[in-house]
């Protein structure tokens, strides 16, 4: 077993925020010095890379990893620690983890009070102040497995996130990608045939438009599909919208920045521990997003572990 470092492993993303990381990065980067916090750091030079700088810091020793980009990069930090405690069945408690927000996309922040402030966020680095967050394991098709830190989604969630993807990797970088893809899978998204399980219990079978799971609430620059969702809670969150008009549809979009899309009629809302998602044909294996990442297909089983690792919160919030 590697010496364990009090030192914070800083993964950061030079590209994230469309590239206006090292401007904020670096002024921040001055006042953990100024601070007399200890730190390591590391650049992540391509996709996926932020994992793999996570699970070897985990394996040489650090306990402490911050990420410095968006939400991809908290998701591939997590992906990178989580998937390492497996192996090594290190407790998952020994971590501490979070993340300086230079990112197109902060929604995991909101549910712990974080500001979008890079100086703001390391002054509370500082301070220490943590809580727990509960673990999601998430097993795909072909038994592939990853991690869920805060949201996922099936079809409408899935097909948003593939289309803002690949507007990112054309080089676009406007707030208007965002808009674009919902108004494109507003009118051009498939049903799928699914059967939705609960804790065993199946719950749905039928056509589905959208299927959003919950650790953390808020997606999409705030809106909050699962809107009882609380990532230390000990419970699972999902939302099913079957396929019904998009004239009854619309009507409902408003519940999403409401907080309260578990009071409706049309959408179908369920806690538990443990969801499977299993299509009925090879037409309905949809792609599945976490954390606005594509990471694989239907079936697709989301699991609460037990344990739960140390992230960084806002006391004041």
């Amino acid at each position: 077993m590697a010496k364990i470092r009090n030192e914070w492993y800083i993964i950061v993303n030079p590209h994230a925020g469309s590239g206006k990381t090292m401007s904020e990065w670096v002024p921040a980067e001055n006042i953990l010095k100024e601070l007399g916090v200890p730190f390591y750091t590391v650049y992540t030079t391509h996709k996926h890379h932020a994992a793999e700088l996570a699970a070897m810091a985990a394996r040489t020793g650090y306990r402490k990893i911050l990420a410095v980009g968006g939400d991809g990069s908290i998701h591939e930090v997590f992906e990178g620690v989580l998937s390492w405690c497996e192996v090594s069945k290190v407790p998952y408690e020994d971590f501490y983890l979070a993340v300086v927000p230079i990112g197109s996309g902060n929604d995991w922040i909101k549910s712990y009070g974080l500001p979008r402030d890079s100086q703001k966020v390391v002054e509370i680095l500082a301070k220490g102040n943590f809580v727990k967050q509960d673990i999601v394991k998430v097993t795909l098709a072909g038994g592939k497995v990853s991690y869920m830190t805060n949201i996922g989604g099936i079809g409408f969630d899935s097909h948003v996130c593939e289309k803002v993807n690949k507007s990112k990797e054309r080089g676009m970088r406007s707030s208007r990608i965002y808009l674009n893809a919902l108004l494109f899978n507003l009118f051009h998204i498939a049903p799928i045939d699914i059967d939705f399980y609960c804790d065993d219990e199946l719950v749905y079978s039928g056509k589905v438009l959208d299927i959003a799971f919950g650790n953390g609430s808020y997606c999409g620059g705030g809106m909050q599909q699962c809107s009882l969702a609380n990532p230390g809670d000990g419970i699972l969150d999902a939302m099913i919208v079957p396929k019904i008009p998009i004239s009854k549809l619309l009507k409902e979009l408003p519940r999403i920045y409401t907080k309260s899309v578990h009071e409706s009629k049309n959408i179908l809302y369920c806690r538990g521990s443990r969801f499977r998602v299993i299509p009925h044909n090879a037409e309905s294996a949809d792609i599945v997003e976490l954390d606005g990442e594509i990471v694989g297909n239907l079936p697709v089983e989301v699991e609460l572990l037990s344990g739960q690792i140390n992230v960084l919160f806002n006391k004041d919030k």
